[in-house]
């Protein structure tokens, strides 16, 4: 496997997973649809303040969890039929995802997270960041994660310390591409939670309509250099 040989994906991936996340949070009452485990910080900010989505929240990670199970159990049925796991994987993404804008145009704005037209939004677009991180795992295993940045963060700022220190210049040849690879992922996730911030305070819940084109757009690239066999 050779990541260079598609930049684009990746990049597309993370800019997918900022976007939906943030307008996630806006629309659903600050549900998070790919960082799954910060909800457990706005569940409790909910029971405190009493405001809706407590609902949503509880069942994020479960349905997270689960969805990402049954991918990987969906990825050895695949395989065994010698059909292709990642572009698979994506297409079901993408459609969870234009279900989910259909939902939130017809239906929204959402003033009560615990609805159940809100309530199946989220928890459809739980389901389509949980796709995208199992796929992320299974064939991109080698590239910074394109939904959680904080680990990445982490190791850009470790990299650069030992920059500043000092390392073997065989050790710089190895830490540099790596380094760019975790600084641009960051960068393009941020990208995507200012787009979806700035598209959803104009336009409201048709800010929906951009994933589902985005996950197109990403699986217009050619992925064979990333298709294996889901060990």
């Amino acid at each position: 496997m050779k990541p260079s040989s598609i930049p684009a994906m990746p990049v597309l991936l993370s800019l997918t997973a900022g976007y939906v996340d943030t307008a996630g949070y806006l629309a659903l009452q600050g549900l998070f649809t790919a960082h799954v485990t910060g909800n457990f910080v706005t569940l409790g900010a909910s029971l405190v303040s009493g405001t809706s989505g407590v609902l949503a929240k509880l069942l994020a990670l479960p349905t997270f969890c689960a969805v990402i199970i049954v991918t990987r159990w969906a990825s050895y049925r695949l395989a065994t039929g010698g059909l292709p796991i990642l572009r698979t994987m994506l297409s079901l993404k993408v459609a969870l995802l234009a279900v989910a804008a259909v939902l939130a145009i017809r239906y929204g704005p959402f003033s009560n997270g615990d609805s159940g037209v809100a309530l199946a939004t989220g928890l459809i677009l739980v389901s389509a960041m949980a796709i995208q991180n199992a796929a992320q795992r299974i064939h991109l295993g080698g590239l910074p994660p394109t939904t959680i940045m904080t680990g990445t963060t982490t190791q850009i700022m470790i990299d650069l310390a030992d920059f500043m220190r000092g390392m073997p210049a065989e050790k710089k040849d190895a830490a540099r591409p790596r380094l760019l690879r975790m600084a641009a992922a960051v960068m393009v996730f941020a990208s995507g939670c200012a787009a979806a911030a700035i598209i959803y305070a104009r336009a409201g819940v048709y800010c929906f309509l951009v994933p589902p084109l985005l996950g197109v757009g990403t699986l217009m690239f050619r992925m064979a250099a990333f298709e294996g066999d889901g060990r």
